[in-house]
């Protein structure tokens, strides 16, 4: 995809992507011991994306599509190759910044990015390592909901 490619949301709205999305997915996009990324995985990581680069920052937005993506890596796209995507994602960020204090969010917010990007990718092989490092999907969805709230962020 290039800069001005069109790519569905998880809202099912079209929007234009955003500059350095479209390198950073197709850095993750590639199958891991043969299983493919879910389609549906791009559009949710794309919310997130957005989110995080959202000037100006809405806790209450970013909030709700890191609980989108939780929810689904917890669920039905609990699968090796998506923990694995979102874990380099985060970890890697090739085709963006990988220094999430450029974006000046709230330290909590930072907390979960890095909780993204730890051992994510263990969820599924090795759910003990994950669960015992903070990094299954359920953990990292708890630690969404104690984030604050765009009125709690202003106080």
């Amino acid at each position: 995809m290039s800069e001005s490619t069109i790519l569905p949301m998880s809202d099912g709205m079209n929007r234009q992507t955003i500059a350095g999305f479209d390198d950073a997915w197709r850095a993750v996009n590639v199958p891991r011991d043969g299983e493919s990324v879910s389609p549906e995985l791009g559009p949710r990581l794309a919310d997130v994306y957005r989110d995080i680069a959202a000037k100006p920052f809405s806790a209450d937005a970013l909030k709700a599509s890191f609980e989108n993506l939780l929810t689904y890596l917890a669920g039905p796209g609990r699968t090796n190759a998506n923990c694995w995507a979102v874990d380099l994602f985060f970890c890697v960020c090739e085709g963006w910044s990988p220094d999430w204090t450029h974006h000046d969010l709230p330290e909590p917010f930072n907390q979960v990015i890095a909780m993204m990007g730890e051992a994510l990718n263990s969820a599924v092989r090795d759910p003990e390592l994950a669960r015992s490092l903070n990094s299954l999907p359920e953990q990292i969805l708890e630690a969404v909901r104690e984030l604050p709230s765009d009125a709690e962020a202003a106080v």
